[in-house]
């Protein structure tokens, strides 16, 4: 079917054949290895999302953390000694 959007083409073979036999002994159940391979690329954006949430709560959670800690003019003041 026609389309824009980009096609992959993915073979069963080294270390996608590798992932494949275990994903397969985690699931048995599943034999159809295209949907072995769909599962893994969920749990995959499953994680990176999870990643992501938890930097952001990171970086909200440390935010502000060294206000007051630096003279105002602190930064100007160091550029003064740096070389050009």
């Amino acid at each position: 079917m026609p389309t824009v959007k980009p096609r992959y083409t993915i073979t069963d073979t080294g270390e996608i054949e590798e992932m494949l036999d275990e994903a397969q002994r985690r699931w048995p159940a599943m034999r159809d290895r295209k949907e072995l391979l769909l599962l893994l690329a969920s749990i995959g954006s499953d994680v990176a999302k999870r990643d992501i949430a938890t930097r952001r709560k990171a970086v909200e959670e440390t935010a502000g953390a060294l206000t007051g800690v630096y003279r105002e003019d602190e930064l100007s003041q160091l550029r003064e000694d740096w070389s050009e």
